[in-house]
C-alpha cells in the first residue's frame, strides 16, 4: 500500500482506473490469468468487492497467543524476522506470517504502516484467505501453493487497492503439506521482482531450517549388510518403485516394473506436477499447475487418458489425480541431500535444471527454487572445488557472483584467480559478493523499484 494513505473505507474507483469494482462486469483483457481466475473464485465465494466488508477477526489476542506458541512456524520466526522483518520495519513495510487457513499470526514492521494496515483488518488474528478477503498475496499463494505477487487494483476487495503484496507458502519438509505463508505488504517497492524473490527465499530458508530440526533418518542396511548410500536409503524408506529422471532434460524418463518410458514434454510436466504434489490433485488445481492460460477440463482429461494408456494400468489414479505407487525422483534426491547439508553430493546429483524448457508454472517455480538452493549451498560451502564445478556448467557459466566468490577463495597472485576475477568483471563490473545467503535475501527485499 502506499503507506501514506489507507482509509478505513476507500473512495470509489476513479473512471480511469483499470479494474472494475464488480467482477461480473468482466475483467479487462490485460488482467493476468492468475488474477482473473482468483476473482472468479472470490465471486463464487460471495466476497464483496466494494470494500464494504473487511476480513473477519477470527481469533482474540488471548486465543491467538496460545495458538501461535504451538504453531510449527513459531520455530522459524527468528529466522524470518532476520530475513524480512527488520527490513520491513526500516523501509515502511509490513511483514506478516499466516497459517494454512490464511489467519494472520504475526504482523510486524513499521509502526505507522502496521497501524494503517489494521484499518482494513490486515492484523494479527484476521482471516486473509481468498474466501474471506478476496484476491490478495497471502490468500492466493495458499490457494495456488506457490509464490504470488498482487499489485494495487489486482486485489478483489477495493479496500486493498492502494496496497501491493508478495507472499510465498511454507511447506512441511517431512510431508510436503502447507504450514502457512510469509508476506510483505506495502507500497511501490513491494510491486517489484526483488520483493517476490525475497519472500520466496525466506520461505525456502524456513523450510530448510525446519528440515534441520527433523530427527536423523536411521542407518539402513542392504542385503549384504553394508549401509546404503543416501539416494538408495531414500528409495528404500519410501518403498519407491517408480523412478523419475527429469533434471537437465526436456522429457522425463519414468522407470516402472522393469520398463523405462520416455514421456512427451506435456506428459513429463503432468508426472512431475503429480510427483511434486505428493498427494491427490483435483483437476482444476492440476490445470493451474500446468498453465497460466485456462485449460479446458476436456483437454486435461484427454491428456491424462493418453498418459494412463502409455504407462499401463494401476499407476495413474483419478478423482483426484495421483501417482498410485511410491515415487523416487532425481530432483527429490537433490532436495533431500540439500536438506541434510550435503552440498557436494547434491551437486553430484544435480544434472541441470528441472525440465529446462517447460513453462508450466509448477515446474518453473520448483526449477527456480531447486537451482537457487543448489547455488546457495555451493556459494555457502566456501569450497573453490565446488565453485569451479558450478561455473563450469552451462547453468553456472554466467553466474558473476560465483565467479567473484571463486576469485576471492583462490590463492592471491595465481593465474586462476586473475582469470576468475576477469570473468566476474566481464559479466558485471559492479557486482558485490554477498557475505552470506541471509544478507543476500535481505538485500533483494530492500532493492528499490
Amino acid at each position: 500500500m502506499d503507506a501514506s494513505t489507507s482509509p478505513s473505507m476507500p473512495a470509489p474507483l476513479a473512471p480511469h482506473e483499470p479494474y472494475a469494482a464488480e467482477p461480473s462486469r468482466g475483467a479487462p483483457p490485460e488482467t493476468r490469468p492468475l488474477v482473473f481466475e482468483s476473482w472468479q473464485r472470490c465471486e463464487s465465494c460471495g466476497v464483496r468487492p466494494d470494500g464494504s466488508r473487511l476480513p473477519p477477526l477470527r481469533r482474540t489476542s488471548q486465543d491467538l497467543a496460545a495458538y501461535r506458541s504451538t504453531h510449527p512456524l513459531a520455530a522459524v520466526m527468528p529466522l524470518l524476522r532476520e530475513l524480512l522483518g527488520s527490513g520491513a520495519a526500516d523501509d515502511g513495510h509490513v511483514f506478516a506470517v499466516g497459517d494454512v487457513e490464511g489467519t494472520l499470526l504475526w504482523v510486524e514492521g513499521d509502526t505507522r504502516t502496521v497501524a494503517r494496515a489494521e484499518r482494513m483488518h490486515f492484523a494479527e488474528g484476521a482471516g486473509w484467505s481468498e474466501g474471506q478477503a478476496g484476491t490478495n498475496a497471502p490468500g492466493t499463494a495458499l490457494a495456488l501453493g506457490h509464490p504470488v505477487q498482487i499489485v494495487n487494483g489486482e486485489h478483489y476487495n477495493s479496500a486493498a487497492h492502494a496496497w501491493s503484496c508478495a507472499a510465498a507458502p511454507v511447506r512441511d519438509p517431512a510431508t510436503g503439506l502447507l504450514l502457512g505463508v510469509v508476506d510483505l505488504t506495502g507500497g511501490s517497492t513491494i510491486a517489484t521482482p526483488p520483493a517476490l524473490a525475497a519472500v520466496r527465499a525466506a520461505a525456502l530458508a524456513a523450510e530448510a531450517e525446519l528440515a534441520r530440526g527433523l530427527p536423523a533418518p536411521p542407518v539402513l542396511l542392504g542385503p549384504d549388510g553394508r549401509p546404503l548410500s543416501p539416494p538408495d536409503a531414500v528409495a528404500t524408506r519410501c518403498g519407491a518403485d517408480v523412478g523419475l529422471t527429469a533434471l537437465g532434460r526436456d522429457s522425463v524418463l519414468l522407470a516402472h516394473a522393469g520398463r523405462v518410458h520416455r514421456l512427451s514434454p506435456r506428459h513429463s510436466e503432468i508426472v512431475v506436477a503429480l510427483a511434486l504434489e505428493g498427494r491427490g490433485v483435483p483437476g482444476g488445481r492440476l490445470a493451474v499447475d500446468l498453465s497460466e492460460r485456462e485449460v479446458p477440463p476436456s483437454t486435461l482429461r484427454a491428456e491424462l487418458t493418453r498418459l494412463r494408456a502409455a504407462l499401463g494400468p494401476g499407476l495413474l489414479g483419478s478423482r483426484p489425480y495421483a501417482l498410485l505407487r511410491p515415487v523416487r525422483s532425481d530432483f527429490g534426491d537433490v532436495a533431500a541431500l540439500l536438506a541434510e547439508g550435503r552440498a557436494e553430493q547434491a551437486l553430484d546429483r544435480y544434472r541441470g535444471p528441472l525440465l529446462p524448457r517447460s513453462e508450466a508454472p509448477v515446474v518453473v517455480e520448483h526449477r527456480r527454487a531447486l537451482e537457487q538452493q543448489v547455488r546457495g549451498a555451493v556459494l555457502g560451502a566456501g569450497d573453490p572445488r565446488l565453485l569451479r564445478r558450478w561455473v563450469d556448467t552451462a547453468w553456472g557459466a554466467d553466474d558473476a557472483v560465483a565467479w567473484r566468490t571463486l576469485a576471492h577463495l583462490l590463492p592471491g597472485g595465481s593465474a586462476q584467480r586473475a582469470a576468475a576475477a576477469a570473468r566476474a568483471r566481464a559479466l558485471d563490473p559492479e557486482i558485490l559478493v554477498p557475505p552470506q545467503a541471509r544478507r543476500y535475501a535481505a538485500q533483494l527485499q530492500r532493492s528499490p523499484s
